[in-house]
């Protein structure tokens, strides 16, 4: 089994980019672009408004932790809009609802606190990956309360907060546009008030054509 040895990060991409990674990107053909990437503007570690308003936006999202044995570990996390919150430029927190009681993604934190966080919209066809590490909080109710979703149907058993070390936005390519039932049904609804109010608009033409000619 291969031995895990940590690298000195120089930029926030080596979070992800590891040597082993780069000599694959070198052997393919991608490493240059890349390295000017890095140099450039490269990833960033603050959670700019307009990403925190991205993930705030949420309703899935795929959270993964990694065990201490090194077998990583994806669920996917799910609530209304604003189920995760950003606290800060560097933290985002969310409440961790009862479910199957597994505590698979608890328990991989408590031996290895590394995690990412992986965002989806599809309907914009846009994508956010995030690394960081992240921390099981079971004795702040307070907190717990803060976090959890009004008049939302799940209850709180404790709370999960990342701290954002690096993240990058994906290009849409091989992201299939989806849409949100919701949305679907109020465009629908939409359509229909609009179809109803232009029959009526044409049956008045009608009546007042019919009026006129006798």
């Amino acid at each position: 089994m291969t031995r895990l040895v940590p690298h000195r990060h120089v930029h926030p991409s080596d979070i992800a980019f590891t040597p082993t990674v780069k000599a694959l990107q070198s052997r393919n053909g991608s490493r240059d672009a890349y390295a000017r990437m890095e140099e450039d503007h490269g990833w960033q570690t603050r959670l700019t408004p307009d990403v925190a308003s991205f993930i705030e936006q949420q309703t899935s999202v795929f959270f993964a932790t990694v065990s201490g044995e090194g077998q990583p570990y994806i669920q996917h996390r799910g609530g209304p809009p604003g189920f995760l919150r950003v606290l800060d430029d560097h933290s985002i927190a969310f409440a961790d609802f009862a479910g199957n009681r597994q505590y698979i993604t608890a328990g991989n934190l408590v031996d290895n606190p590394k995690a990412h966080l992986f965002l989806v919209d599809y309907a914009h066809r846009r994508r956010i990956k995030i690394w960081g590490e992240a921390r099981v909080i079971d004795d702040d109710p307070a907190l717990l309360a803060k976090l959890m979703p009004e008049d939302y149907k799940a209850r709180g058993e404790r709370v999960i907060v990342m701290t954002a070390r690096a993240w990058d936005v994906n290009c849409p390519k091989h992201i299939p546009q989806r849409f949100e039932a919701a949305d679907v049904a109020a465009a629908l609804k939409e359509r229909d008030e609009r179809i109803a109010e232009l029959e009526a608009q044409v049956a008045e033409l009608k009546r007042l054509g019919a009026a006129s000619a006798a």
